[in-house]
């Protein structure tokens, strides 16, 4: 059960929405390849679901116990219906398992050095893939309870700063914008 009064965020459809288009993608690649190298585009197809088993409230609190914080609802949201996503890095991102999730500065602490404060206090949700990294930063928290997700890349200056993880999700990523909308 993810809140008395059920979801606030429609993960559940729109993550099933971009698995399949991003298989309908790779099929149009593989039709469109010409036939002596289908077959190296045939071998690179997205696993059936890009995302993993959702976690449920129990183990929800435990991480929230090791991290020492309650996590946002639109990332708590996103959780219970996959724990991470995108494995193989066929959409924008690679977004960790709950349990690799921590503070910058433990999960990466020369990218915490390098930006200093409050880098270190971001939780880092990501792999740091070509440059781009994405974080929470508890220290705008909004009325409902939304922290500050940041897109932390080198390709722009600092970070870019969204309202809330869904707002990142749903802005920052193709795949994900336009079925967000």
């Amino acid at each position: 059960m993810i809140t008395p009064d059920g979801p606030r965020y429609p993960w559940a459809g729109l993550l099933r929405t971009v698995n399949r288009r991003i298989h309908e993608r790779h099929e149009r690649s593989v039709a469109s390849a010409p036939p002596r190298s289908r077959h190296l585009v045939e071998a690179h197809r997205p696993p059936e679901w890009l995302g993993t088993t959702g976690v449920g409230e129990e183990e929800l609190a435990r991480h929230e116990e090791r991290l020492g914080i309650r996590l946002p609802p639109s990332y708590r949201e996103f959780l219970q219906i996959s724990n991470g996503w995108d494995v193989e890095s066929y959409s924008c991102l690679h977004l960790l398992p709950l349990a690799e999730v921590g503070w910058t500065r433990d999960v990466d602490p020369h990218l915490a050095e390098t930006w200093g404060d409050p880098m270190g206090d971001t939780l880092y949700l990501s792999e740091y893939i070509d440059g781009q990294v994405c974080l929470l930063f508890p220290g705008v928290v909004a009325p409902d309870g939304e922290w500050q997700a940041w897109d932390f890349a080198t390709w722009h200056p600092g970070v870019l700063e969204y309202r809330s993880f869904w707002d990142l999700m749903t802005r920052m990523c193709p795949e994900f914008a336009s079925e967000a909308s």
